[in-house]
């Protein structure tokens, strides 16, 4: 097709797959989009590649980042546009691919590969993986079987499929390869349900399932509510205070609802991110909110609180009659969030670091807490996209994973794109290491996820809300906590060979290629 056309496919390719996440939810566009993109480059110059893979990526992470605007309009632009250029630079290496034979796999294997740097740089943004689009889709059962990469070629190798489809197969197309309707139709129709079947495969499969005689236990997440508004540094320092004042009175709420029989009484309540951002150890005003409320449940509360020298997010273990005993330190920091990357540098060009004062300091290890036959892990908020952090828990022991997550600040105008987006990411590792999960949010989603993924129950957002439900503890380790990252390694080594072999393999055909006089 013409560049044009070509531009025009890319950027609905990137709108479909934005649409595939939350707050649409659209799964089965995951497949589409990749479909698209393949369509586009198609035939497409190196250069002509590089364009066709920025307007995917801008079609698709604006819309998916539209959330960061509610942080600071720059900071939007300036995430999706890096990760657009990203894009755009590796799609001139799936282009590459497209010259191979059997190349479905290949792609498949690029967007594993492309989602690996992602991750990792410049600095870490697991946002966009195909694999999290999937937590209401059959395919998610890939991911307790090779993890978030081996879900994600799934369903990449269904969307290249399509387009092998429409490129190789389809009436009219030079060098299909079946000349006859029927031929076409039948070959058509074998590769795409080949695809599907593949695709669906864990769904009538018997993975992980929950033995009956599972130990089980109560768990409760506290959703306090947050005020909206922004202000000044005093208005500020009034909404902390509200913030933990809140947490404090669902808590009492629930104890109440446990008091008068209403409700079975929980063996851990756990609270979210930020539930105060005033050190409790040092100010003891909030000590003792947070000490009645545990007086008041009688149970262990996991406070996610900030804690000051060094500054760090914690997730603090509150024992009623004890106060604070153990604690988990957030590992993986949010950059321009949480520390400033490159912050004397950056400082001699904009005053914006001064938003972002003091840069927190991170955790060195995860930390498995253990009340009775309980064995937490805890992620907080960013780091439920990263599979090790959480693969690191379920391998210390972890039989019950939660994640606590704040909000409130990429959601002040009605947008759930963010934490739709976490919730789904929660769903998908609930599949994967087949544990149950507790979502805690200060503002919603909240949410208590069983091992396969379902909703037990949730909450809406900007509300307050107590949680509770039965879970199963379970000590099983699915086949992807026993492979760890190798799918993932195996899949990016074999991309980048398929990777080498198509560059060489080009050079060597213009080399081949004599010139034209």
């Amino acid at each position: 097709m013409r560049l044009r056309w070509a531009l025009a496919t890319a950027l609905a390719g990137g709108l479909a797959l934005a649409a595939a996440f939350p707050p649409a939810g659209i799964w089965p566009l995951a497949a589409a989009g990749p479909a698209l993109l393949v369509i586009a480059l198609s035939g497409r110059s190196l250069r002509a590649s590089f364009c066709v893979g920025l307007v995917f990526g801008v079609a698709f992470f604006f819309p998916l980042l539209a959330w960061v605007i509610n942080l600071a309009w720059y900071a939007w632009v300036a995430l999706a546009a890096a990760e657009a250029v990203i894009f755009a630079v590796l799609a001139v290496g799936q282009r590459l691919l497209l010259k191979l034979p059997a190349w479905p796999f290949a792609v498949a294997g690029w967007w594993v590969a492309a989602e690996a740097l992602r991750d990792r740089w410049p600095w870490g943004f697991p946002w966009g993986r195909l694999a999290m689009s999937q937590a209401e889709a059959p395919t998610r059962g890939w991911a307790a079987v090779g993890g978030a990469p081996l879900l994600t070629f799934a369903v990449a190798l269904f969307g290249a499929t399509l387009a092998w489809v429409v490129l190789t197969v389809w009436p009219g197309r030079p060098g299909r390869l079946a000349r006859t309707p029927r031929r076409r139709t039948a070959l058509a129709g074998t590769a795409l349900a080949a695809a599907a079947g593949l695709a669906v495969l864990p769904a009538v499969l018997p993975l992980d399932p929950v033995p009956a005689n599972a130990n089980t236990a109560v768990a409760a997440a506290i959703q306090g509510n947050v005020p909206r508004a922004r202000g000044s540094l005093a208005d500020q320092l009034s909404n902390y205070q509200t913030v933990t004042a809140n947490q404090v009175t669902a808590t009492d709420k629930l104890a109440q609802e446990v008091k008068a029989g209403r409700l079975p009484a929980p063996d851990l309540v756990i609270w979210p991110e930020n539930s105060t951002d005033i050190d409790p150890t040092r100010y003891p005003p909030v000590y003792q909110q947070i000490a009645s409320a545990a007086a008041a449940i009688g149970r262990p509360i996991l406070v996610g609180a900030v804690l000051d020298d060094p500054r760090r997010n914690a997730g603090l273990l509150w024992l009623p009659g004890e106060g604070p005993t153990a604690t988990y330190v957030k590992r993986k920091l949010v950059p321009f969030g949480e520390y400033i990357p490159f912050r004397s540098i950056i400082s001699k060009i904009t005053s914006l670091t001064q938003l972002q004062p003091i840069d927190y300091t991170p955790g060195r290890s995860n930390y498995v807490f253990r009340l009775g036959q309980i064995r937490l892990g805890d992620v907080i908020c960013y780091e439920i996209g990263f599979d090790d952090l959480v693969r690191s828990d379920v391998k210390d022991g972890a039989n019950l994973l939660t994640m606590q997550t704040n909000d409130a600040t990429f959601e002040r105008d009605g947008q759930t794109g963010e934490t739709g987006q976490q919730l789904a990411m929660a769903r998908i590792r609930a599949v994967e290491h087949d544990r149950a999960v507790v979502v805690a949010s200060t503002t919603g989603y909240s949410a208590i996820v069983a091992p396969d993924g379902h909703l037990i129950t949730s909450s809406g957002t900007w509300q307050r809300a107590e949680l509770e439900a039965r879970v199963p503890l379970l000590s099983y380790t699915t086949l992807a906590d026993r492979v760890g990252s190798w799918p993932e390694y195996a899949i990016v080594a074999l991309t980048l060979a398929a990777l080498a072999f198509a560059a060489i393999r080009q050079q060597t055909s213009r080399r081949r290629t004599p010139p034209i006089n």
